[in-house]
């Protein structure tokens, strides 16, 4: 016997005037070439695909992954979000005439008794001068470099010893502005603290058998052009945080051995001690 046929199965359930034997392999209703999107069996509807879609479990490319999830390097995030509201602070400052700078930059004289040079003896400066910066091209090649560097040394360290690294290449960058420069040449940026993080990441490759050829070319280039006229850079804070950085760089790499961790800590605050040693010598000489 025969049976009725609904004559409007044939055409396309969203464009009536549209006939077409192809149909939804999910919800079964008949839909026209416009309304077809492939799917992993035949083709699926708008409507079905939409909801595919919102209940599929989306999935983040690696690179988004490496930035937000569990092993992102919060830490350097952290220091960009300071030296960035910390550079916001001194423009604001210049703009409405207070002495914001002058009160962040560090030069020698401050690590001398107060009133050798006419100033106060006032070492935190050794630390607040790193997270100043003098312009925005200044504080914008030093944040991405931070940044790549960042994403290199942070997961592999651990986001302790990456801050312990960066303060003590800190520090030791102004160190070298004390015993290397002028007392009254000031002094202000992170690239002091950054050149550690060049000397960390280049004694780690090496002692673990990675290639370090193009980290010791782009050392030497970002070195060197802190000794060329004009460019008003201070290679002293270079020199001294390279090595600040070299030195725990050598401890972390030779206490990563699990019977020999537990001289990291020790041996860290020695360096530390010795490094404050020397930014006091100037009380007794």
């Amino acid at each position: 016997m025969t049976q009725p046929v609904d004559a409007r199965a044939n055409y396309c359930y969203r464009h009536p005037d549209r006939e077409s034997y192809v149909l939804c392999q999910r919800c079964g209703r008949t839909i026209c070439g416009e309304c077809q999107t492939p799917a992993a069996v035949g083709v699926v509807c708008p409507e079905c695909m939409a909801q595919q879609r919102a209940t599929h479990p989306r999935t983040k490319s690696a690179w988004v992954t490496r930035l937000t999830g569990s092993g992102a390097p919060v830490v350097t995030y952290a220091i960009i979000a300071v030296c960035v509201l910390v550079f916001i602070v001194q423009t604001l400052g210049s703009l409405l005439g207070l002495p914001v700078n002058s009160a962040l930059v560090y030069a020698g004289a401050y690590s001398y008794p107060s009133g050798t040079f006419g100033v106060g003896f006032e070492p935190w400066r050794m630390f607040t001068s790193v997270f100043a910066h003098a312009n925005i091209i200044h504080i914008a090649l030093n944040m991405y470099t931070l940044f790549i560097f960042g994403m290199a040394l942070e997961p592999l360290l651990g986001r302790a010893r990456y801050l312990a690294l960066f303060l003590i290449s800190g520090f030791a960058g102004s160190l070298g502005v004390l015993l290397l420069a002028s007392p009254v040449q000031p002094v202000l940026g992170a690239s002091g603290a950054i050149f550690g993080l060049f000397g960390a990441f280049f004694i780690i490759q090496r002692r673990l058998g990675g290639s370090a050829t193009q980290m010791l070319v782009l050392l030497a280039i970002n070195l060197g052009i802190g000794f060329l006229p004009g460019f008003n850079i201070a290679w002293q804070a270079h020199v001294g945080g390279l090595i600040g950085g070299v030195l725990v760089g050598l401890i972390y790499v030779e206490t990563r051995q699990p019977q020999r961790r537990r001289w990291q800590l020790p041996l860290l605050v020695l360096l530390c001690l010795v490094f404050v040693a020397v930014s006091v010598i100037h009380f007794f000489v």
